[in-house]
């Protein structure tokens, strides 16, 4: 993304002409708020406005802060799609079917750690997490045994109203698959969510901030 000539117009301001959507009434409903420009992508969180991906290119001061009147909550924002900048076929049939998802998964036998990447994945509808759960499945059965999984939920998204299910299938993973597991995202936002959805379960709501941390103690875990 190169900006060639800056537009004439703000477009996050304190103050605006008139409310023709409110952020924050959504929000209080449960609605997912998200912000997409042409050079990245905010959240509303319960924290403020969140920096959640920035377009390949683009430095985050000259050509994002220096052109909003308040600065956003800025934590690891992740990269916005390449695909979207560049004149070539995107494959999205090939994510919309998560035919790549088995990618995100390795398993190293000789320490008995499983890796789940879901940085940048997008869970949009209950058949995402039943394709997340056959994967999952069939690379803890090859195992042979229970293993320690630790999940990297860095840029993840989540709709709303599939929280429940998807701590149902880490339930399910822990009752016959997991012996041990950790997770970790910087959003603040997901966290929160995700505790909530744990906790309502019995399951342990904890979800680490750095990836150092979660790692340790799964190191830890396996080692014993």
């Amino acid at each position: 993304m190169k900006i060639v000539r800056e537009g004439r117009s703000r477009k996050f301001v304190k103050k605006v002409e008139q409310v023709t959507f409110s952020g924050h009434y959504a929000q209080s409903r449960n609605q997912p708020v998200i912000y997409v420009t042409e050079r990245c992508v905010l959240q509303l969180t319960p924290g403020g406005l969140e920096l959640i991906e920035v377009a390949p290119g683009i430095d985050i001061a000259r050509d994002i802060l220096a052109h909003m009147d308040f600065k956003p909550i800025i934590n690891k924002p992740v990269p916005m799609d390449r695909r979207i900048f560049v004149d070539e076929p995107m494959e999205l049939l090939s994510d919309l079917l998560n035919l790549k998802l088995s990618e995100r998964v390795s398993y190293d036998a000789e320490r008995n750690i499983l890796f789940l990447n879901l940085e940048g994945w997008s869970v949009r509808k209950k058949s995402d997490i039943t394709d997340l759960q056959n994967v999952l499945v069939e690379v803890c059965t090859k195992a042979g045994k229970r293993v320690n999984s630790v999940v990297n939920h860095d840029g993840f998204r989540l709709a709303d109203d599939l929280y429940d299910e998807y701590a149902r299938l880490i339930e399910y993973l822990t009752t016959h698959y997991y012996a041990t597991t950790t997770r970790y995202t910087t959003s603040t936002f997901m966290r929160k969510k995700m505790q909530e959805a744990l906790k309502k379960r019995g399951l342990k709501p904890h979800i680490y901030e750095r990836p150092e941390e979660a790692h340790a103690i799964i190191e830890q875990q396996a080692a014993e």
